[in-house]
């Protein structure tokens, strides 16, 4: 699994904003990050799609975080950004979805799904409190 830019800047601004106790919109964080205009915004889109974070708009409007940093894991801030799971290899959580059409004879599948479910589990423990505390 390869973690993206999207997963990168989504962090920095689930880490920036947790510092924050009002919106911040888009303009601020991508000055403030760093981080073109457009791309932060799809991201931060995203993650409000998901109910990561919560939108206003208007003058005073922008983005909050939707619950407590201790509630919202590493796991979820990822596959919200990248908009797809965060799967170790692509047929790691399910053998059906082996490209080589070879799930039922594969004898490699058993590892992978071993590593995606300690993957998984070693994401979902982490949250952004942890990060931030770092």
């Amino acid at each position: 699994m390869l973690f993206t830019k999207a997963s990168e800047y989504a962090l920095l601004s689930l880490i920036f904003l947790s510092h924050s106790n009002s919106p911040k919109d888009v303009d601020t964080m991508s000055n403030e990050l760093q981080i073109s205009k457009s791309f932060l915004a799809k991201i931060l889109q995203n993650l409000a799609k998901e109910g990561i974070l919560n939108s206003f708009k208007g003058a005073n409007g922008g983005f909050v975080l939707a619950d407590k940093p201790s509630n919202i894991s590493i796991r979820r801030i990822l596959e919200s950004a990248e908009k797809r799971k965060a799967y170790v290899f692509e047929c790691s959580n399910d053998r059906g979805d082996c490209p080589s059409n070879k799930g039922n004879i594969c004898k490699m599948w058993p590892m992978f799904n071993t590593l995606q479910r300690k993957v998984d589990d070693f994401l979902d423990d982490i949250t952004l409190a942890d990060i931030i505390k770092k």
